[in-house]
């Protein structure tokens, strides 16, 4: 009896059941979603920016307050920045380990580097801290499972606690800074309603025009600004939730993932109320 037709059969079969094994498909999909992170990095460029848009309509008694304010922004922006980069690496290597060709860490991954610190006037303190270093370890950590469904459960499992709180300070962050874009508009067009009136005059009717253009601009900008950062903060906490939906099904039991199969390939599932609670109104860093 010829028996290649049937080990064939089998073969394929087993390679059919890892790529399509439905937890392998959900970390993949979880971690390809790095690009919603995106708004939250270039905000924190704006943020970093602040007194560079803001300077030519400082008084001189306001540009000393500003100046201090500005090289702590400079200052927390490294920070900042550290805790966006720790998500997404913990994102790009989950994919890795859940990769459907092959299961390997061979390549060295990036360092996180050393910690951050604490900034309690823009919500970040020492929960943060301490989650920015647990995620680094379980980071390091990756590349010592040899089986890959336990691999990526277990990264999944570890990660989760430290995750949420670096996404609950992304999400402060960002509340952080869209008060302190209210603040530096408030400087702007304050500054520019008080100078407007007195080059309205006939002399100077160009100057009023492109005054006020530019004023209408501006005010259009800031508007622009508040409408990203909620965008922003919506962004990273469907991440949020996103990652506790993972974990509950990575968590199941084998048979539940595969009756549930075919729900989970028309979408994620919602987060559950495990998802890091929203934060209280923040005191801004850099009042004029």
């Amino acid at each position: 009896m010829n028996l290649r037709p049937l080990v064939n059969f089998c073969l394929l079969a087993a390679l059919a059941g890892c790529t399509t094994n439905p937890r392998l498909q959900d970390a993949r999909a979880f971690a390809a979603d790095t690009a919603k992170l995106d708004s939250y990095a270039d905000l924190s460029e704006r943020f970093r920016d602040t007194y560079t848009r803001e300077r030519p309509y400082l008084s001189v008694a306001a540009d000393a307050r500003e100046r201090p304010a500005n090289t702590e922004r400079h200052t927390a922006f490294a920070d900042f920045m550290a805790i966006h980069d720790a998500v997404v690496q913990y994102m790009h290597t989950l994919g890795r380990l859940a990769g459907g060709d092959t299961f390997s860490l061979d390549a060295p991954l990036k360092s996180l580097g050393g910690s951050i610190k604490a900034w309690p006037d823009a919500g970040l303190d020492s929960r943060h801290v301490n989650a920015y270093s647990g995620l680094a370890r379980v980071l390091a950590r990756a590349a010592t499972q040899r089986e890959q469904d336990n691999a990526v459960r277990q990264m999944v499992h570890d990660a989760e606690p430290h995750l949420q709180l670096l996404l609950d300070a992304m999400q402060r962050l960002l509340r952080y800074y869209d008060k302190s874009s209210d603040n530096e508009r408030a400087i702007v067009l304050g500054t520019l309603d008080v100078e407007l009136p007195f080059a309205d005059t006939p002399r100077d009717r160009l100057l009023a025009v492109l005054a006020k253009a530019h004023r209408l601009g501006l005010a259009q900008e800031y508007r622009q600004a508040g409408l990203r950062h909620t965008l922003a903060i919506k962004h990273v906490a469907a991440i949020a939730a996103a990652h506790t939906a993972l974990l509950q099904r990575m968590e199941a039991p084998d048979n539940a993932m595969a009756a549930n199969a075919p729900q989970q390939a028309s979408g994620p599932a919602r987060g559950s109320a495990d998802s890091a609670p929203r934060p209280a109104t923040l005191s801004p860093l850099d009042q004029p």
